[in-house]
């Protein structure tokens, strides 16, 4: 799977789901978190809205356009 095919996938996933954790989309596509890190970076450079709240509790969602 391609970088853009696994952030477009990601971006559907969370889109779907709420609330996630960056481990809980590592273990969906089977990369490491740093790897999500850098997507969410790369998908917030393209324009979509990735909210993130951090610490215990937290987690990250596609914010309404």
């Amino acid at each position: 799977m391609t970088a853009m095919t696994r952030r477009q996938r990601l971006a559907v996933w969370m889109r779907g789901r709420g609330p996630t954790t960056v481990g809980e989309a590592a273990s969906r596509f089977a990369v490491s978190e740093r790897t999500i890190f850098r997507d969410i970076a790369r998908m917030r450079a393209d324009g979509l809205r990735v909210m993130g709240d951090p610490g215990r509790g937290g987690g990250i969602w596609l914010r309404a356009r």
